[in-house]
């Protein structure tokens, strides 16, 4: 018998304190910031419009 997931819940915490191993090039300054922030929610809006046309 199959088993059917209907909901999956994931957690993230986020903290603003940079670890020494965090890459440079995704540091939280002005532009690269709003750069990736602008890029997520791309993304978001394009799962969207494919969750719909199904």
């Amino acid at each position: 018998m199959p088993i059917e997931i209907r909901e999956l819940i994931i957690r993230a915490t986020v903290s603003e304190h940079a670890e020494s191993d965090a890459r440079p090039e995704l540091e939280n300054t002005g532009k690269k910031r709003a750069e990736l922030i602008q890029e997520c929610v791309e993304q978001v809006i394009e799962i969207l419009k494919q969750k719909t046309e199904r």
